[in-house]
């Protein structure tokens, strides 16, 4: 992984308040109060419960991103990989005051704990003195989605947080934004926080401006990742198979036999949404295809087929070349707070004025047509089409004997010759269009020619047409 930054190691404190100047300038809709770095919202409601975060910066776009109407009222920036400070919350609590309470939604993480908290107590000691804050209803809720280290270890502290934190945030950040009243927000907070879990992999720590970068073995994947480089459940070494790395880190969020976790249950008919998370050094082409992944183990392991799942950079740690796997189960979520699975859904896909949250446009979908299982936009895990070089089952009935009639085996030993000498030659097309193209000639020659192979070992030659041959290949 690269260490090179734009910006020296001596301009590493600089870094945050450029970041938040250009958020808020190209954000009307934000203020930014560049002493205490808080980014509030200009439109904030103040009949509304106020929700605000914060914590270290080098979580682009969280938390900063996430402020706006119906999602955060403010959110304080502390310095990169450091909480922000006491006063700065206060002064975030400040700018967003509420007639009904504020609920401060954090990380579970020794900082934020304490800053969040003398922050709270500061503001409740204001109200009593002075009668200045709201109404002194505060609450805080610490995200706690981490599954990689085991009851037996976080007894006494509590799971770490993770990106499933965004779920929690959303979901009572859009409550909020339909007068919910507090109590009803704190126990939904609560209740998304409690059914939700996260698990991370890297491939190397993120290198920190201005700090000493120590790198992970080449050969060596992180499971259990957190987002400040901390130590991972363990390491695989050598590197495995990425199919076996989501093997384990959905067996560690999933399976309900493990003493040490089976932090969520999973049940038949249970609404799941899921979140695949960039940790920011990972291309989106490779989350991409991680996803595809997660989803396959998902269904086939355990019959899971999420109803929501979003992909991208939500909660990243600088850029760290990892993911992360969250899963919350909104049915049982919706049981603890006496509500229901759909209007937590709802309240999911509530549309904000945050610049960083996706605001993907719903369109009606026809369930008859697509089938009674089509979830998230997946007809069936294949997704109704051939992948890679899996050829459809070819009804050869049609086939007549005219059309150029060979000898059938004379077709096909054509065929496979042509087919061998074209993938045999795929590195020289490969670099001669690296001279003159972008480098993929070789490769969809190569792959063109398997499919072929694989028509061949179907029997489509077998009657020895050879426009019969060309019609099922066209």
């Amino acid at each position: 992984m690269s260490t090179r930054h734009y910006f020296p190691d001596t301009a590493a404190n600089t870094l945050v308040p450029c970041a938040l100047r250009a958020l808020t300038t190209a954000s009307p809709h934000l203020i930014l109060d560049e002493a205490r770095r808080v980014v509030s919202n200009v439109y904030h409601d103040q009949s509304q419960v106020s929700v605000v975060g914060g914590g270290g910066s080098g979580h682009e776009p969280a938390w900063s991103g996430y402020v706006g109407s119906g999602l955060l009222s403010a959110a304080a920036c502390g310095d990169i990989f450091a909480s922000p400070s006491a006063s700065q919350v206060l002064a975030a609590m400040e700018a967003v005051p509420s007639a009904k309470g504020t609920i401060l939604l954090i990380t579970n993480y020794t900082g934020d704990r304490l800053h969040f908290g003398l922050a709270a107590e500061k503001a409740r000691a204001k109200v009593v003195a002075f009668g200045q804050h709201s109404n002194g209803k505060i609450a805080i809720v610490a995200a706690t989605d981490d599954v990689s280290i085991g009851r037996s270890k976080c007894a006494r502290v509590g799971r770490r947080g993770l990106p499933g934190h965004v779920f929690t945030m959303k979901i009572v950040c859009s409550a909020a934004a339909e007068n919910w009243l507090f109590d009803e927000c704190v126990h939904l907070a609560e209740a998304v926080n409690a059914q939700t879990v996260s698990i991370g992999s890297a491939l190397d720590h993120c290198h920190v401006p201005g700090r000493q970068h120590q790198s992970v073995a080449e050969d060596t994947c992180i499971i259990g990742a957190g987002i400040h480089n901390e130590p991972g459940r363990r390491m695989l070494t050598p590197f495995p198979p990425v199919d076996d790395i989501i093997k384990e880190c959905l067996g560690l969020l999933c399976d309900q036999d493990d003493p040490e976790r089976g932090f969520v249950q999973f049940d038949s008919g249970d609404e799941v949404v899921m979140l695949i998370n960039n940790y920011g050094g990972l291309s989106i082409l490779e989350l991409g295809a991680l996803t595809d992944k997660v989803q396959n183990q998902l269904a086939e392991r355990y019959s899971l087929k999420p109803c929501r799942t979003m992909v991208g950079a939500f909660e990243t740690s600088l850029n760290a070349p990892g993911f992360s796997i969250s899963l919350a189960n909104l049915s049982a979520a919706a049981r603890q707070c006496d509500s229901t699975a759909s209007k937590l859904l709802e309240l999911l896909d509530r549309p904000t004025a945050a610049v960083s949250w996706p605001n993907p446009t719903t369109v009606a979908i026809n369930t008859a047509s697509v089938g009674k299982d089509s979830t998230n936009g997946m007809g069936d895990k294949h997704g109704h089409q051939a992948k890679g070089n899996e050829i459809k089952s070819v009804d050869h009935t049609y086939l007549s004997n005219g059309g150029f009639p060979v000898d059938a085996a004379l077709l096909e030993r054509a065929i496979r010759s042509a087919c061998d000498a074209a993938i045999s030659a795929e590195p020289d097309l490969t670099r001669w269009d690296m001279v003159m193209g972008d480098g993929d000639c070789g490769e969809a020659v190569k792959d063109l020619c398997e499919s072929v192979l694989c028509l061949v070992d179907s029997g489509a030659a077998s009657q020895g047409s050879l426009l019969d041959f060309l019609g099922i290949l066209m």
